[in-house]
């Protein structure tokens, strides 16, 4: 996109958005304004000029109307979860946060579907259809704080994607708010949809870029009642990741597969307070669940995985045997990311290649990392060949971490590409990845995605400069 003539917000344009979402859900005040201009990215601080918080369609669709008319850029947010950059208001202007949006508005049990605004918080909404026997799978690492409408917006996904699907295949409907003001469906609350150009699949990705998301319509399925938890350790990551696609090739689809490496266990144990016994020798670990309705498929599921992992090399195997094992063994998968970042500087790519070359890739970033001076804690959806690398600042000059680092990220990208894989498999590309989009697509990708925005977005004004 060329630069566009964007506008700053006048006192004029400031009493409009007032009048539209009143004044205590507007903020001004810089202070204020801080927990605005960052998500989880890193450490990068963009300010909008202004904050608005609606709480109906009609307000956001008021609010995109006038920014609309008076080229005031508009970034939408959600949790502010985000770790591609998605949310940050680089061109300031007006932020959108849908944190009112935060009603279940029906779960239909009859046709296995529930309706929610953007705002309810994932694991919330998991909890509530769980209790109804029912299951939403779809469940990042930051369920607990994460919005729906940006799982959405990213095409989230997490554990149990392998198993399940992606976000993908769990969005039938969206109301959305384009640039315009105009207020429409995607496409219908149905499991087939023949029917023209698949809005709803074309949003679902968009980061925000084409529409602000204001009512999700969501497919549910019968709840799991029993599961089974295996810890597998190895004695280095090649041999941990090339197990992985052969639990697959012996018939088996896990409920999650995920990935860890010993550093980041270590830093997990040192920082929330996990015991957990690592020995010596201990490089990396497989975690996978099985689960199901019939106790007796899942022993027979988890000896033929045995199988699998003894001819891998797999030092030793636990069996999660009561619910708190389980638990805390899942919460240090998921509160890796957290760790490292309370260790060191970094910055976490989200690599998916094939799941059989997983053992290529991480050997290659850990080659990267000695070349350009840098380490890495790797962990992630094995399953899904989802792999985020974590690139950890540590005894780099600051010269060479601003410099010389882009380098080796760019070779990442191109050895993920090379594996056949892409630049994000959940995170998106928003701001911080979007230069390293032409490793992968060619001029006439861009050329289709500049003529879809200028349709949706003839002005340019929402969340500029995100994607490409």
């Amino acid at each position: 996109m060329d630069k566009m003539p964007y506008n700053k917000i006048t006192e004029e344009i400031l009493a409009a958005i007032k009048s539209i979402v009143g004044d205590e859900a507007v903020i001004t005040q810089h202070s204020n304004l801080e927990k605005y201009s960052h998500d989880e990215t890193e450490d990068l601080h963009y300010y909008p000029e202004v904050v608005a918080k609606p709480k109906s369609v009609e307000e956001v669709a008021a609010l995109m109307k006038l920014c609309n008319e008076n080229m005031v850029p508009v970034t939408p947010r959600g949790a502010g979860t985000g770790l591609s950059g998605g949310a940050l208001p680089v061109m300031g202007g007006l932020l959108i946060a849908m944190e009112r949006f935060n009603k279940i508005l029906a779960i239909d049990e009859q046709n296995l579907q529930a309706t929610v605004e953007p705002g309810v918080i994932t694991e919330e909404f998991m909890d509530q259809v769980a209790a109804k026997g029912l299951l939403y799978p779809v469940d990042p690492a930051s369920k607990g704080s994460c919005f729906i409408g940006g799982n959405v917006s990213h095409g989230s996904g997490g554990p149990r994607v392998v198993k399940y699907g992606t976000i993908r295949e769990y969005v039938l409907n969206l109301e959305i708010v384009l640039p315009s003001g105009d207020i429409m469906w995607t496409g219908a609350n149905t499991l087939k949809y023949a029917s023209g150009y698949n809005l709803t699949q074309l949003m679902i990705g968009s980061e925000g870029t084409l529409g602000i998301i204001t009512k999700i319509v969501v497919k549910l399925i019968p709840r799991p009642t029993l599961d089974a938890l295996l810890l597998a350790s190895f004695d280095s990551n090649e041999s941990a990741c090339a197990a992985v696609s052969a639990i697959f090739r012996a018939g088996i689809i896990p409920s999650a597969l995920e990935f860890m490496e010993r550093r980041g266990v270590e830093w997990v144990i040192e920082n929330d307070g996990i015991a957990f016994d690592l020995k010596e020798g201990v490089e990396a670990f497989l975690l996978i669940e099985v689960d199901g309705t019939n106790q007796d498929v899942i022993f027979d599921d988890c000896e033929k995985i045995n199988i699998v992992l003894e001819n891998f090399g797999c030092k030793e195997v636990l069996f999660a045997d009561t619910a708190a094992q389980k638990e805390e063994l899942w919460r240090m998968r998921r509160t890796m990311a957290v760790s490292v970042k309370s260790n060191s500087i970094y910055k976490e790519e989200d690599t998916v290649v094939p799941r059989a070359n997983l053992p290529q890739l991480i050997k290659g970033i850990k080659e990267t990392g000695l070349k350009y001076g840098f380490e890495s804690v790797c962990y992630g959806h094995a399953g899904d060949g989802n792999l985020h690398v974590n690139i950890i600042k540590g005894q780099m000059s600051d010269d060479d971490w601003n410099n010389k680092l882009k380098d080796g990220i760019r070779e990442i990208f191109e050895l993920t590409v090379s594996l056949g894989g892409t630049l994000s498999g959940e995170h998106g590309i928003g701001l911080v990845q979007k230069e390293f989009m032409p490793i992968k697509y060619t001029e006439a990708h861009f050329a289709l995605w500049r003529g879809i925005k200028q349709v949706f977005d003839k002005n340019g004004i929402l969340n500029p400069y995100k994607i490409f």
